[in-house]
Parts: structure tokens; C-alpha cells; sequence
């Protein structure tokens, strides 16, 4: 590779700062900026990058394979249902994104939507989408390059036409359509910055720019607000009542809108308060510090799940008309499984659970009783399920880390297989996936899933990658991934780390790697990794890394304390210099998961977790793969630009340091087929040829 050009040396600025009596040193701040001098670089780290990829000796037998693989399989995902029609995203082998499809009573199915037709530079994709009540319409969230700015284009279901399009600075699936299922309401960013967002009520053939303001800071005296907050508002399809959900920190990305909540305030009043949203008579149900995760309606009833009083959560029911938090009745009480989220279903409440990594589904009747197992089609996971709004009928898509996801119907008793989602061609019947636990520093046993061929040989001698996430409560649920069999193919060890910090027993997992705590993220990261060396997986020489978005946190941790272990470490879009994040427009929503520079104890929280920070001149890293997307609406492409070029001036070693950039590229969320299989083959040649070369 001696004709590969050399990335560009990055100007060293050293900007001094003390804080609490504690004094950081920041040689690259001036990339924040990133006026033309940062880009110039980066263009010029790109270019290298690509290069360096390209000539990598597997590179091209990989990618060959991972598309033969990727494109073997239709996925579906996305799922609703309104009326008679069930609606999907479907992405086919040879199709680059996602098209939206409606599937008709009589079987009959048909693309409705496709982004790519969308004029525009990069590519298009639908972000999110919700079909009105009578499934005439659809309003889809449609971005351009994975910038996850999404504009919201209402699709006639019947012809596929387009009605009209509301401009962008839309980012979350917080969209509730009327009775009339000619309006809806919801939540949009003001000015293209992420402060004083609003949710509006929309009429179909309106203006947009007229739109109605029905929840902002300082609207209405009943909803508290800071500029941080977000206000969303949620109309079920059943019953005489709303809700305003105020999100006061970081929320997982569609279709959880409503799960995976946290640090909310909930609050619920008549639907007959949209006519004059100044004097709602909006009624307080729960603040951030009772735990409320999830909820789910019925036509009088307002379900919710809590991990207050009970560190896995419980399930808690409270009249809509006198929502009084302190008189709830407790409808399934808090047990070993963690408590996920809930769902009306005809007269039962459905209930996910997450049982050691695993999702489980136990059944309720709304009249009350004890909840009952639903047998489950195997040991894998929900990765999404949708309920329809009239019907007792609900679609659960269930996988496992080597079985296809599979569309099951649940009928208010049992779950039968659709036959919509196709087999998979691709076989993993020689694939093995098993659980183990590792033991942490402070004796915690930390899940750790472990995937390779059957026959693979436990010499100490294969290359593995490990992973993990360990924030936000975030779980990392079993996931099919027919491209990886590429890896496994060549003998290759792939390993989950269900990490303290994430979700995979509950809150209190969650609060076990938490702001101040977050160095357990690491470490028990670290300890995964030892624990696949002392089994005889791998060695150090033979050992990768990879983590993305708050991932790279234990990774990007895990390189600067033991740069020995590592032969490679690929970050992806990653969080590294943490005591800068809150100056992102994404920031200030994470401060309660990490911590704030403007305290004592939240500066020496984030600490812990900024890596660029930690970088020490001459130790020999190992060979670090960062990536970014130009169109980041999450993570700026700065973050792990700067730790590249800390990494490329400091390193001791001779090993490469890249800086793969996304032209066309946000978060991951939005990437074409090509753009994926492409990135993994970059992945996984950059890790073999780091761990050939060991």
C-alpha cells in the first residue's frame, strides 16, 4: 500500500480551559467550526481513507459476498394497520431503499410510495409514516441523504397520489391523526433548531406555514416547558381523551412512540381542548421521576409501565377522567422479567417482557386477572409489533440472531404465523449462537452473545469482533443479519456485550451505568472482551471492536485504557469527546444520560466517557477505523474527526488511522443497500487484514 497518499496533518490549536478547578486541554476545537478548513481536511481524509479501504487484499471478495448474501432476502418492517389494509415498509433484494406497500383485504399488495422517486440530490427515504384511522391516507416522513430532517408527504392510499407536503424540520413519528382522518397533529422543529420545538394540528388542503400552535412553551399554563423540552402529543385511536408526552431528554427514533420513553412528564385531557388550546384543561399523570417508559389506552383507561418502586418495572392503570398516580392499580407487578412496553388488544392488554435478553408476551384481560405466558414461536425477539385501532388484531415481527424475521398475527389468543414475511434463502443451519455470561470487575455476570460457525475451533486463534451500546436503556436485541455470514464463513467470531448502561435487565441495568457510573460501561466491555480470550475464542492480535453512535463510547473507552487488546477498533458515526457534546444541537436532550460540563459532578461524568481526551502521545494503538456521515443530525461529523486526527499525531504503533466519510450519509438511518454492504465490507476487511497482520 506504499502508493496510497497520506492523509493531511491537522493544525494543532490548543484551546485551555478550566472547569471546577479542572483543566482540559483541546488541540482541535477549532474543527467545531467546520468552516473551510475543516472540510478541506476532511475531504483529504476521506480521500485516503477510500484508498487505503479499497486496496485492503479482502475487501473485494467480501463485498462480492455480503451483496450476494444481502440480496437473497426481502425485508419487511414498519408495520400498521388501518381499516382493511395492513401497510409496510418493504425493501426487495434489488431495490436501494425502502418503499412503502399497502397489502388490500383480498391479499392483493403494491408499492404505494417510493422516496426514490423524490427529485433531489443523494437519495430519499421514509423516515417514519402513520395511515389515518380510515386507511385513505398516509402521512409519510420522507429525508433526504440520512439527515433524518424529515418532510411530511400525505399519500392518497387509493391512487398513491400526492396531496401535499409539509417542509422539513420534522424528527420524530409523534404524529396522531383525528376521527376525521382528515387531520392530525404533530411535532416539529422551529427555524431548523432543536429549542422551543411545537406540536400544530394540520387540516388536509391547509396552509402548513398556518398551521395551529397546540403545545409550546408557554402556550398553556397547565404544561411546564423549558426551551430543552419537547412537547408532543398523542391522540389514540380509541376514547374521548389525549395526551402530551414532554420528552426532557433523549428518545429512541420511530416506531417506538410509545415506548422506549424516558425522563418524561405525561399528561392527559379531553379531546375537545384542541378547539382552544390556550385554556386545555391539560391534567398532570406523571413526572420524570416516576419511571414512566411506556404506555397504551383503552376507551376510559390509561396503562402505563414504571420503573418507580420497582427496578424492573410493573404495570400501572389509572381512570383517564381521574388520573390520580397515587390511587393506581397495579396490573402485572414487577417480577424477574423486565417490563418492555403494552398494548390494547381488543378487551386483553398485551405485555412484552425482556427475560434475559430474550422477549416473552404475557396476556391480561382489561377486566382484570393474572397475566398468562403467550407461547412464543421461539427464543428471539419482538422487533416490532403494531395493533389495529378497531379490530382485536395485533402484528408481532419475531427473529433470532440466526432465524429470519417471521410476521406473526395475534388473534386475542394465540400467535399464527402470516406466511407474509418469506423464508430466508440464506442458510444458517451451520451457525451457532449461544449465551454466556462474563464475569465483570465487580463480580456482576454481564450477558455476553457470542456467534460463530458450529466447527469453529476454540484455539485462541480467530478473529472476532465484539460490540456493544450500554446507554439510554437502550437493548441490544437479537438481530438477523444474513450478510455476516460472510464473517462466520471465513471463521469468523462475532459477540454481543449486553453492556450496564443499556436495557437488558431493565432500569436498574440501566442506572448501573449511568452518568457517574458509566465507567462500569467500559470496563464490563472490557471484561467481555477478556472473557472470549480466556475461553479460547481469540487472542489480542486477533480481536476487533466496533461500536456506533453512543458505542463508541465503550470502544472508543476501551481503546485508550487497554490499546493492547485491541488489533482493530471501528467506530461508527461515535460520541467521543463527550465535554463537548452538549454544544451540538443534539446535546442537550442527552445531558440527563451523560452529564453537563456546567457541574462538578456532571464534568467529571462525562470525563469518563471522552476518549479524545484520554489519547496519550506515543502509545502504540491499534489500527482505528472512525466513520462520519456529511448529513449527521445526531452526532456532527467533528466528533470523531478529531479524535482521528488526536489518534493519527499521537499513535506509536504504524498502524492506520482512518476517517471514512458518508457524502451522502447521516446517523445509519436512511443508508441505501449499497451504502451498507458497502460499510460492512470495509469493516470487515480493515479487521482482517489488522488481525492478519498481528
Amino acid at each position: 500500500m506504499s502508493d496510497i497518499t497520506e492523509p493531511p496533518i491537522a493544525r494543532v490549536d490548543v484551546v485551555r480551559e478550566t472547569l471546577h478547578g479542572i483543566t482540559l486541554e483541546d488541540p482541535y476545537r477549532w474543527m467545531e467550526t467546520e468552516g473551510e478548513e475543516f472540510h478541506h481536511w476532511l475531504d483529504g481524509q476521506a480521500r485516503h481513507a477510500r484508498e487505503y479501504l479499497d486496496a485492503l487484499p479482502h475487501r473485494s471478495r467480501l463485498l462480492t459476498r455480503i451483496r450476494e448474501l444481502g440480496g437473497a432476502l426481502t425485508r419487511y418492517f414498519g408495520l400498521a394497520m388501518a381499516a382493511d389494509r395492513v401497510f409496510a415498509l418493504v425493501r426487495e433484494p434489488d431495490a436501494r431503499v425502502p418503499v412503502l406497500t399497502v397489502t388490500e383485504a383480498d391479499g392483493a399488495s403494491r408499492v404505494l410510495f417510493d422516496p426514490g422517486t423524490v427529485p433531489g440530490d443523494g437519495h430519499h427515504t421514509i423516515d417514519w409514516y402513520v395511515p389515518s384511522p380510515d386507511g385513505r391516507h398516509v402521512a409519510c416522513a420522507v429525508s433526504a441523504s440520512g439527515s433524518e430532517d424529515s418532510s411530511i408527504h400525505v399519500i392518497d392510499a387509493d391512487s398513491g397520489a400526492l396531496r401535499e407536503t409539509i417542509p422539513p424540520t420534522t424528527r420524530f413519528a409523534f404524529l396522531s391523526w383525528l376521527e376525521d382522518s382528515r387531520s392530525f397533529v404533530y411535532h416539529r422543529y422551529v427555524e431548523q433548531h432543536r429549542l422551543d420545538s411545537r406540536s400544530f394540528l394540520h387540516h388536509l388542503g391547509a396552509d402548513p406555514a398556518q398551521d395551529t400552535v397546540v403545545l409550546a412553551r408557554g402556550l398553556n399554563p397547565h404544561v411546564e416547558l423549558t426551551p430543552r423540552d419537547r412537547p408532543f402529543l398523542v391522540v389514540p385511536p380509541r376514547g374521548e381523551w389525549m395526551l402530551a408526552i414532554v420528552s426532557h431528554g433523549a428518545l429512541s427514533p420511530w416506531p417506538w412512540t410509545s415506548e422506549q420513553l424516558s425522563d418524561c412528564t405525561v399528561y392527559v385531557a379531553p379531546r375537545t381542548g384542541l378547539a382552544d388550546p390556550d385554556a386545555c384543561p391539560w391534567r398532570k399523570v406523571a413526572g420524570a421521576a416516576d419511571g414512566v417508559t411506556a404506555f397504551a389506552t383503552s376507551h376510559d383507561t390509561l396503562y402505563l409501565v414504571s420503573h418507580r418502586d420497582a427496578p424492573r418495572s410493573r404495570v400501572l392503570a389509572v381512570p383517564l377522567a381521574a388520573p390520580d398516580l397515587s390511587r393506581a392499580r397495579v396490573v402485572v407487578p414487577a417480577g424477574e422479567r423486565a417490563v418492555e412496553t403494552v398494548r390494547v388488544v381488543g378487551d386483553r392488554l398485551l405485555v412484552r417482557d425482556l427475560d434475559g435478553g430474550v422477549s416473552r408476551v404475557r396476556h391480561v384481560p382489561l377486566s382484570g386477572g393474572e397475566p398468562a405466558d403467550l407461547p412464543m414461536p421461539m427464543d428471539g425477539a419482538i422487533l416490532e409489533w403494531t395493533t389495529h385501532p378497531e379490530r382485536p388484531e395485533a402484528l408481532l415481527l419475531v427473529a433470532g440472531w440466526t432465524d429470519a424475521p417471521r410476521l406473526y398475527r395475534y388473534d386475542g389468543q394465540s400467535l399464527q404465523d402470516t406466511g407474509l414475511a418469506p423464508r430466508s434463502p440464506v442458510d444458517f443451519g451451520a451457525v451457532h449462537a449461544r449465551t454466556l455470561y462474563a464475569p465483570a470487575q465487580d463480580g456482576t455476570p454481564i450477558p455476553l452473545t457470542v456467534i460463530h460457525h458450529k466447527d469453529l475451533e476454540l484455539n485462541g486463534d480467530n478473529p472476532a469482533m465484539l460490540t456493544g451500546y450500554g446507554s439510554h436503556g437502550f437493548i441490544d436485541l437479537p438481530e438477523f443479519r444474513p450478510e455476516m455470514l460472510a464473517w462466520y464463513e471465513r471463521g469468523g467470531v462475532y459477540a454481543v456485550a449486553h453492556l450496564r448502561g443499556g436495557g437488558t435487565y431493565g432500569r436498574e441495568w440501566h442506572e448501573a451505568g449511568l452518568g457517574p457510573r458509566k465507567e462500569a460501561t467500559i470496563t464490563d466491555f472490557i471484561d467481555c472482551a477478556e472473557h472470549l480470550i480466556a475461553l479460547g475464542y481469540t487472542r489480542p492480535g486477533r480481536l476487533a471492536a466496533e461500536g456506533a453512535s453512543s458505542g463508541g463510547i465503550p470502544t472508543s473507552g476501551a481503546l485508550v485504557r487497554r490499546p493492547e487488546l485491541w488489533a482493530a477498533m471501528a467506530m461508527h458515526v461515535p460520541t467521543v469527546n463527550a465535554t463537548r457534546n452538549e454544544f451540538t444541537e443534539s446535546g442537550p436532550i442527552n445531558v440527563p444520560e451523560f452529564g453537563s460540563i456546567t457541574t462538578e459532578e456532571g464534568l467529571r461524568a462525562l470525563l469518563i466517557i471522552d476518549a479524545y481526551l484520554r489519547v496519550h502521545d506515543g502509545v502504540p494503538y491499534p489500527a482505528v477505523l472512525l466513520t462520519t456521515g456529511l448529513h449527521d443530525a445526531r452526532v456532527p461529523p467533528w466528533q470523531p474527526a478529531k479524535l482521528a486526527a488526536r489518534l493519527q499525531a499521537a499513535t506509536a504503533s504504524g498502524r492506520p488511522v482512518l476517517m471514512r466519510v458518508e457524502e451522502h450519509g447521516g446517523h445509519g438511518a436512511g443508508s441505501t443497500r449499497d451504502q451498507e454492504q458497502a460499510l460492512l465490507a470495509d469493516v470487515l476487511a480493515f479487521i482482517l487484514h489488522a488481525s492478519d497482520g498481528s
